[in-house]
């Protein structure tokens, strides 16, 4: 009997441990929750394009400034470094022979003046002139005897020997006023001649002060005081820092997409994180042969002077036409492992979207592939949600 009753006990209690297990198993099966969500849709609009491109700052001038006259130099003013403007002194050169010249070409120039009794600025005529106004004297007097002797001579009270003499004085009297004339004429070209010799003179005794011919930043100073310098000795470099130009190199299929006047932004690593703008001013007429490449040239104001001619800039080119594009807030987009994702509300639940992104447009990110204009994201919170997850949007 013993064993009879163990076995019953056995059976019992596995009886009572089943019974126990599916009472459990149906009260481990709770309601699904809902993750609260925001959402908004995916919007198409004309957005602008851009292409990236690297290039180089320059300088928009860069000239290396030489004498025009031979001397020693007793001065230099500016360093390598100095902000000069316009007309600015660069170096000084001995001026005691450009000032005798110039002295001795205004003498000469006085002298013919005083000799034609003319003054600067004065208009040129040769009747003034003593030479030819006593020449013209003496020719009207000699015509108005030749008259008189002409009408003694048709009434017989002058011989012929005499009307014939009074004649000749007056055409002598008429060569005399010609010679005269003629004289003053060349003695006004002489004066021509001394006065451009007084400019040439004074250009010289100017130009032993080298100048600046823009404003800019002298580069470099190649001379020092005591220094022998001849025509075309080179003496400094002046570069125009403002603005400056930034040349970049176009791919050729991106040459159609560029326009005078488009739009540049570039960064340069001495700035990191900032911007700097321009706008394209040149477009070259040609792709060159090596590189299949176009060059352009943009200008960026610099006025100070925190750019550089030599800076390696990344630029970004805005494109001449608008294309359309779809956007997303920037928060829609969850990025892991560099393939970005979105969630698009489908019914009660999400679906995860593995999305191209482009461009970048302030706060909203463009999508080129994935995803269509009208869909509902979920615009906050993606880093809490996974594909099919039931989510109550708001």
């Amino acid at each position: 009997m013993p064993r009879l009753t163990v076995f019953l006990f056995t059976a019992a209690l596995a009886a009572a441990g089943c019974g126990g297990t599916d009472a459990g198993a149906k009260g481990a099966s709770p309601s699904e929750s809902s993750v609260n969500v925001t959402t908004i849709a995916a919007v198409e609009q004309p957005i602008k394009r851009f292409i990236r491109v690297s290039g180089t700052l320059n300088a928009q001038e860069d000239a290396e400034v030489a004498a025009e006259v031979a001397g020693r130099v007793i001065a230099t003013p500016v360093e390598r470094g100095s902000r000069v403007g316009v007309n600015t002194e660069l170096i000084r050169i001995a001026a005691a022979e450009g000032e005798a010249q110039a002295a001795e070409a205004r003498a000469n120039a006085a002298q013919i003046e005083a000799r034609l009794g003319v003054s600067a600025g004065e208009p040129f005529v040769a009747e003034r002139v003593a030479e030819v106004a006593n020449a013209r004297a003496t020719l009207q007097l000699s015509r108005t005897e030749l008259e008189r002797a002409q009408r003694l001579h048709q009434q017989q009270l002058l011989s012929q020997s005499e009307f014939d003499q009074k004649k000749a004085q007056s055409e002598s009297a008429e060569r005399q006023y010609d010679v005269a004339r003629n004289g003053a004429l060349q003695q006004y070209q002489s004066l021509l001649a001394a006065r451009a010799r007084v400019t040439v003179a004074q250009k010289a005794l100017a130009d032993t002060t080298v100048r600046a011919p823009f404003a800019g930043v002298v580069g470099e100073r190649f001379v020092s005081v005591g220094d022998y310098v001849t025509r075309g000795t080179k003496v400094a470099s002046v570069m125009r820092v403002d603005p400056l130009r930034v040349e970049l190199t176009v791919p050729e299929q991106y040459v159609s997409a560029v326009a005078t006047g488009s739009a540049v932004t570039f960064e340069v690593d001495a700035y990191p994180g900032e911007t700097f703008t321009g706008q394209v001013r040149f477009v070259s007429p040609s792709v060159t042969a090596d590189t299949r490449a176009l060059t352009i040239e943009a200008i960026v104001p610099n006025a100070a002077g925190r750019l550089k001619p030599g800076f390696f800039a990344t630029a970004q080119i805005e494109q001449a036409k608008m294309v359309a594009g779809v956007l997303v807030p920037a928060t829609a987009v969850r990025t892991v492992s560099g393939t970005a994702r979105v969630f698009v509300l489908a019914g009660d639940r999400v679906e995860e979207r593995i999305v191209t992104t482009g461009q970048a447009i302030g706060e909203r990110v463009e999508i080129t592939s994935g995803l269509k204009a009208g869909e509902q994201v979920v615009s906050t919170g993606v880093e809490r949600l996974v594909d099919g997850v039931r989510v109550v949007a708001r």
